[in-house]
């Protein structure tokens, strides 16, 4: 819905369905549940979530590509640890190319976020408290774009 324009909520499905039986309608079919959906959102006006820019988008998947490879990094660590000998050098050459892809993951994150000053400002700030580093600065700014406008207890919830 976002990326088509319009606006959007994230909910727990529980709460939808809890609220349907609250209301009486325990039957389930799409046209049903589009019309419990509908009556939950007017009853309870869940808040819309912002739409992401360009830039917040291209971090988001500058950040899940970082992910990703750490995640293939990971498994070829584990298959090397298990692997015959016929096959270690072939691992352990993915396994540099993957640490070489790592880090120009974190400097092309740390690039553009550099080229925001709001988010340079905002990560300066997040990197001020002890244990946040450079990857969870850059993920709560992409991934929180709330952060700074919200109390804790919203945060929270």
């Amino acid at each position: 819905l976002c990326q088509a324009g319009l606006p959007a909520v994230a909910v727990n499905p529980r709460q939808v369905r809890d609220f349907a039986k609250a209301t009486g309608k325990r039957a389930k079919t799409d046209r049903i549940d589009a019309f419990v959906i509908a009556h939950f959102a007017a009853v309870i006006k869940p808040v819309v979530r912002p739409l992401n820019d360009v830039q917040t988008e291209q971090l988001q998947a500058l950040l899940l590509r970082r992910a990703q490879l750490i995640d293939m990094l990971v498994a070829e660590k584990a298959r090397l640890e298990r692997a015959h000998a016929a096959a270690k050098e072939s691992l352990n050459d993915h396994i540099k190319w993957l640490k070489q892809q790592l880090t120009v993951a974190d400097t092309d994150i740390d690039s553009f976020m550099r080229s925001s000053p709001a988010w340079r400002q905002k990560e300066d700030l997040l990197r001020s408290v002890p244990g946040i580093g450079p990857g969870a600065a850059a993920t709560l700014i992409a991934f929180m774009p709330q952060l700074g406008s919200l109390n804790r207890r919203e945060i929270a919830a």
